[in-house]
């Protein structure tokens, strides 16, 4: 079995060197934000006029409440224009949102789906009756809902010329069960230590889904948005930093995310990520390779962002039980194999429930669930993340397919069960 030891010492290196910067990472927050949050307040906001695209395709449960939390920003109304598509929708959802003020176009096409080409057709919209265009244009999913502030805040570091910027994502449900807690916890921590240092260092974030806002020179420069693959954020980020462009972070917009709650719909989402990240590897490996090369550390950054180490750690199980397997039939004690692998995973959730517990202490007031569920949701993290090796073994064989994610977490059902507790929106 020594074969197998030196696989796996190779394996540990190949961990080291990709991922042990992510770890330096978590004290940047704690060591230069104040700093960097007091020259940021000393400068003065810019007034910007701006267009806020939302895709919805069935969303008649909580279109609304987006709506409404942008009808209740502090930020200057009369420079926010809100826009929604309804994408192949069977309910009411245009009805809804033209009745909460937004302008509402619509779309059918049971070929081209998927959120990239909802944007496309709203874009192209806007280009047409609004030829005037805008300062900056907003993404938002139909799930979520606004911090009374956000749009002010990310106007601030817009105002610091930024082309592309980013948001803090918390979640409407975390405490619903430990899928919703898994996805939730992750989000918090891309959020708090990995966006917020990236952008406290001066490197480039990433577009995480939802929450994001981009100029019109970004738009002029891509036309409207070209981006269809599985995961269009993803795809976009890649894009932009290859351009040499960086993506900010705007540390006080908050936005409330619903997640799924059940493991077939998380499957089925997670699965879909999973297959993008192969995606955009096929597409833009070879021109992020380049860009390591050239000094460039976004690059790398994003390589691992596409690369997530539970693809890695798949490889690791597979070439383990292969290894163990040749081994036994060569004589050799196939309990060596699986101690192997039972190791690895140990060692994987230990390191796991370490990053969990820090963002767990960190965003305890962010997080909306009793200090039970905080700290029991906080073991079942490394859990919830083991979930994604067989889903990124199974990304390779399965045909990708982009399938809508129900959403029913509306804030009159969060007021009404959580009667105790004052929403933050």
């Amino acid at each position: 079995m020594d074969t197998l030891r030196m696989t796996n010492y190779i394996i540990a290196v190949v961990f080291f060197v990709c991922y042990t910067y992510q770890f330096l990472y978590i004290p940047v927050p704690w060591l230069l934000a104040k700093r960097k949050a007091a020259k940021a307040a000393a400068l003065e906001a810019t007034p910007h006029n701006y267009a806020v695209l939302i895709c919805a395709r069935n969303e008649s449960a909580v279109i609304a409440d987006l709506i409404g939390s942008l009808r209740s920003q502090t930020y200057d109304q009369s420079l926010l224009h809100i826009f929604v598509l309804a994408d192949n929708c069977t309910d009411d959802t245009s009805d809804i949102a033209r009745s909460a003020g937004a302008t509402v176009y619509e779309r059918f096409n049971n070929v081209q789906v998927g959120k990239g080409y909802a944007l496309q057709t709203l874009l192209g919209h806007l280009e047409q009756d609004y030829p005037a265009g805008f300062d900056g244009y907003f993404v938002f999913d139909a799930d979520n809902i606004l911090d009374p502030g956000y749009i002010a805040a990310m106007n601030r570091t817009f105002s610091q010329g930024h082309d592309i910027v980013t948001s803090y994502r918390n979640s409407k449900n975390y405490g619903d069960n430990w899928i919703s807690a898994g996805y939730a916890l992750w989000f918090l921590r891309e959020s708090r230590y990995l966006n917020h240092a990236r952008s406290l260092l001066g490197t480039s974030c990433a577009v995480s889904g939802t929450g994001f806002l981009f100029s019109r020179a970004v738009l002029e420069e891509t036309g409207p948005w070209p981006f269809h693959l599985l995961t269009e954020d993803i795809q976009f980020s890649v894009h932009e930093i290859l351009q040499g462009r960086k993506v900010a972070f705007a540390p006080d917009a908050v936005l409330y995310d619903e997640q799924p709650t059940t493991f077939r719909q998380s499957w089925r989402q997670r699965m879909r990520w999973s297959q993008s990240y192969l995606q955009v590897f096929r597409d833009y490996g070879a021109r992020l390779l380049r860009g390591i090369f050239r000094g460039s550390f976004s690059c790398f950054d994003m390589s691992m962002a596409i690369m997530p180490a539970f693809v890695l750690s798949t490889v690791s199980i597979l070439v383990n039980l292969t290894l163990g397997v040749v081994g036994a039939l060569a004589g050799d004690n196939l309990l060596v194999a699986f101690e192997s692998v039972g190791q690895m995973l140990l060692n994987i959730y230990l390191t796991l429930l370490v990053l969990g517990g820090i963002t767990t202490i960190t965003e305890w007031k962010n997080i909306r669930t009793s200090p039970v569920k905080k700290i029991v949701y906080m073991f079942t993290f490394p859990l919830f993340m083991f979930t994604y090796i067989p889903i990124s073994l199974a990304a390779f064989f399965c045909k990708p397919q982009w399938k809508p994610i129900e959403h029913r977490v509306s804030a009159a059902h969060l007021r009404s069960r959580d009667r105790q507790e004052v929403l933050p929106f």
